[in-house]
């Protein structure tokens, strides 16, 4: 069985269209062109912004005209992560996907159901002719992933609607009311090159393996940074031998734990026994750390050619030192929502860039505007210790949570006359287009949901088929809900 042939039909044909259609963040322009052409072929009428958000309208069902309406959204964009050894241009090629059980997943990319599903449910939604609705918009916005741009710019009077259901969550059974504001720090060094020197045995120094994952929502479980087990062996080599590093490598995505990293760095010739002993016995001491939260943990050290440079010494330490000892992971905990993580920071990438510069990219996240403030500078100050150049995105607020809000009760009754079975009302520690909704358009009552989704931003992201159908009816029953009002 395909994909497309999964039920409901509706929306996984949808589904499966949109993984065909090339849209990593950033580039969002075939999966543009491609919606506009699924408007004009169903007769649905649209428009687009300058930025490049797209909305498409559906009249209400006869005799619910005056119903609210009710703004569907999603986002165009997904998050471009592959494994190293998978081949895949995400500006060309299709994502691969195949079912495993109850699963829908892609063969070593991220699946894109995050917000790929959301998106297909908004197209279904649209050309289902068996609903009960009243008017209808789709709003799907460009690059949420890496900015919120989109939202950030979404054009003047694109919307008309007072009730928005965010389709972005990734938890059955769960309604979101409130999420984190964000922002990102990033540290600049810049080096000088050096020449890499004799006697010295150089090797490539691995991890890989682990599950990385959401840097919101997967915060809090515990799993292990690869930039920072690199730079940890270094840094303990460097408190023994003079070392020198010619390369570091780490991470991709600000909005994602890093699975994956590597350096290349040297020590005198007569410490190569100590080296490859040591590191045996830190593989080994890593996995049993990570053995409840990392399934797989591969440390790997092979020897590598002498290189044709070497970063300085004095900024190979500060670069070994500050990316070991930065903070990455869970701050504080909210004393409003029980379980919910407050503040956060992830220590995102690291990247060699042009121009003798290395640049460390890191996110930081809170439901409290003034701690998200504190864990930036916190961050900032960081790195400056440290000698880089720091700077800040601009960022995103959080959404407060409206216990009163009307859309959330509607959404709450029509789940559990389904399923026979109360929802949990949470706030979500990742960030969602909700915030700069409100900011623009005050008088919008919102809540998010949607399927049961893992391993989102990492190419063991899998959508559960069960909650897919479930995703649908819910949504198809708090719209009939909303149209009776």
């Amino acid at each position: 069985m395909e994909v497309k042939d999964l039920k409901p039909a509706l929306i996984w044909q949808c589904f499966d269209e949109i993984t065909k259609v090339p849209r990593p963040s950033c580039h969002e322009e075939q999966i543009r062109e491609y919606l506009i052409n699924f408007a004009k072929k169903h007769n649905v009428a649209y428009k687009t912004d300058d930025c490049g958000n797209v909305v498409m309208t559906k009249p209400a069902t006869p005799g619910h005209e005056n119903a609210p309406t009710v703004i569907l959204q999603a986002h165009m964009d997904m998050v471009a992560e592959k494994n190293n050894n998978v081949q895949h241009d995400f500006l060309k090629d299709p994502i691969d996907t195949y079912i495993d059980g109850d699963w829908v997943k892609a063969r070593g990319t991220t699946l894109g159901a995050d917000n790929g599903i959301g998106m297909a449910a908004c197209l279904a939604a649209m050309i289902d002719d068996t609903l009960v609705h009243g008017p209808l918009e789709a709003l799907f916005t460009i690059n949420e992933e890496i900015g919120l741009e989109g939202a950030q710019n979404l054009g003047k009077d694109m919307i008309s609607g007072t009730m928005l259901l965010n389709l972005d969550s990734e938890d059955d059974g769960e309604i979101f009311v409130g999420c984190a504001g964000g922002i990102d720090t990033t540290a600049i060094f810049s080096y000088k090159k050096s020449v890499a020197p004799e006697h010295f045995s150089y090797y490539k120094l691995s991890v890989s393996g682990l599950l990385g994952g959401h840097s919101g929502s997967d915060i809090n479980a515990g799993r292990a940074n690869a930039n920072k087990l690199v730079a940890r062996f270094i840094w303990e080599l460097s408190q023994k031998f003079d070392i020198v590093v010619n390369e570091f490598d780490g991470g991709n995505l600000r909005n994602a734990i890093p699975r994956e990293a590597h350096a290349i760095f040297g020590v005198h010739t007569d410490h190569k026994e100590y080296v490859e002993k040591r590191l045996a016995e830190y593989a080994a001491e890593v996995a049993n750390e990570y053995k409840a939260t990392e399934p797989v943990v591969n440390i790997e050290l092979e020897a590598a050619a002498r290189p044709d440079f070497c970063i300085d010494s004095d900024t190979s330490l500060a670069l070994i030192r500050s990316i070991y000892s930065a903070p990455h992971g869970v701050y504080a905990m909210s004393r409003a929502i029980e379980g919910l993580v407050e503040t956060s920071t992830n220590l995102a990438a690291v990247k060699m860039i042009e121009g003798d510069k290395i640049k460390i990219t890191t996110s930081q996240r809170s439901s409290v505007e003034s701690c998200k403030a504190d864990i930036a500078g916190q961050v900032e100050a960081h790195f400056q210790l440290a000698g880089a150049e720091v700077s800040h995105s601009d960022g995103y607020p959080g959404w407060a949570p409206n216990m009163e809000s009307p859309i959330m009760k509607i959404a709450s009754e029509a789940y559990e006359e389904l399923f026979n079975v109360k929802p949990a009302i949470k706030a979500i520690h990742a960030g969602l287009e909700c915030g700069l909704f409100l900011s623009k358009y005050p008088q919008l009552d919102m809540v998010s949901f949607g399927p049961t989704m893992t391993g989102v931003h990492s190419p063991d992201e899998k959508l559960n088929i069960p909650t897919t159908e479930k995703f649908w009816k819910h949504l198809s029953r708090v719209l009939t809900k909303v149209a009776e009002l």
